[in-house]
C-alpha cells in the first residue's frame, strides 16, 4: 500500500445538515474548528445532560437530523465564519439566509421547520411541545457532536469501497458516514483496529474506538431517500457484532491538516 494520505475533509457547522467539503480543517484541543457548532433543537428537548462539561449539550435524539428526518439532505447549508451568516438552499433555490440575532435565529429555525413539516414523517412536529425549533450555539464552539468527548472521525477509503462492493453500489457516498477525515493508503476496515497515536502532517490524535453506526447512514446524502441497508450489511455481509463504519480520534496536540497531508499510525 502507498503511504498514507488525507483525500478528503470535511466539517458540519449544523448538526445533522449538509457538510462542508474543506481543503483545510483546524484541530482544537478536542474536536474539529467550525464542526457542529450549531444544532437545531426540538421544543420539548428540556434541560442540558448535567455530567458533561458543556453547559449545554444534548443528545442527538433531540436536534432534527438524519436518524428523525432524513429528508434534511435535500437542504444544502453554508455557513460564513466572517460574517457569521447561515445560508440555506433547496435545489440550488434560497430557502433561508440569516444572521445570528435572535431574529436571524428564529427565521432560520421557521424557514426548517415549514420545511419538514411538507414530509410524510414530519419528525413527530405535531406532538405538544416540540415547537417551536431552536437554533442554538454560538457559531463559534464546536460542542454539538454525538458524543460529550467530542472527538475527530476519520474513515479509510478502502473500506467504504468494500462496503460499496457489499451494497451493489462502486459509488457509495462517503458523505453518509459524516466523517471529518478519509484516508486513502490504509487496508479495508484497518482503522477499527487502530490504537495508540496517529499523526497527519505535525498535528498528532490517540485512536480511540470505531464509531458505532445509527440510522442516519442509511439516508442517501442528496436526497435524503433511505436507500441502502448500511446496518444489516455491515452485521451480515461484513461480519461485524455491530454496525461500526470509521475511528474516533481525539487530538493530543492543537494544529492544522490539509488535503494530501501524509497519514501515520503507531
Amino acid at each position: 500500500m502507498p503511504q498514507p494520505r488525507v483525500v478528503a475533509l470535511y466539517r458540519h457547522p449544523v448538526k445533522g445538515f449538509t457538510p462542508e467539503s474543506c481543503d483545510v480543517l483546524t484541530i482544537l484541543h478536542d474536536r474539529v474548528a467550525g464542526d457542529r457548532v450549531f444544532g437545531l433543537r426540538f421544543g420539548d428537548a428540556g434541560e442540558p445532560m448535567s455530567q458533561v462539561q458543556s453547559d449545554d449539550w444534548w443528545p442527538k435524539q433531540q436536534f432534527v437530523n438524519l436518524m428523525n428526518t432524513p429528508d434534511l439532505a435535500r437542504l444544502t447549508l453554508r455557513y460564513d465564519d466572517t460574517t457569521r451568516r447561515l445560508e440555506v438552499s433547496r435545489d440550488g433555490q434560497p430557502l433561508v439566509e440569516v444572521g445570528l440575532d435572535d431574529v436571524g435565529r428564529a427565521r432560520f429555525a421557521e424557514a426548517v421547520a415549514a420545511f419538514v413539516r411538507t414530509l410524510p414523517d414530519a419528525a413527530d412536529l405535531d406532538k405538544p411541545g416540540r415547537l417551536p425549533l431552536q437554533l442554538i450555539g454560538d457559531g463559534v464552539t464546536p460542542r454539538y457532536q454525538d458524543r460529550t468527548g467530542g472527538f475527530v472521525t476519520a474513515h479509510g477509503r478502502a473500506s467504504l469501497e468494500a462496503l460499496g462492493i457489499a451494497l451493489a453500489d462502486p459509488a457509495l457516498d462517503e458523505r453518509r458516514f459524516r466523517s471529518n477525515v478519509a484516508i486513502e493508503g490504509v487496508e479495508a476496515w484497518a482503522e477499527l483496529g487502530w490504537s495508540g497515536r496517529v499523526r497527519i502532517c505535525g498535528v498528532e490524535f490517540k485512536a480511540e474506538r470505531p464509531v458505532g453506526r445509527c440510522l442516519a447512514t442509511q439516508a442517501n446524502p442528496e436526497d435524503g431517500v433511505r436507500d441502502r441497508e448500511v446496518l444489516t450489511t455491515l452485521t451480515r455481509e461484513i461480519g461485524q457484532a455491530e454496525p461500526q463504519f470509521a475511528v474516533l480520534l481525539t487530538p493530543v496536540t492543537e494544529g492544522t491538516i490539509r488535503l494530501g497531508d501524509p497519514v501515520e499510525v503507531g
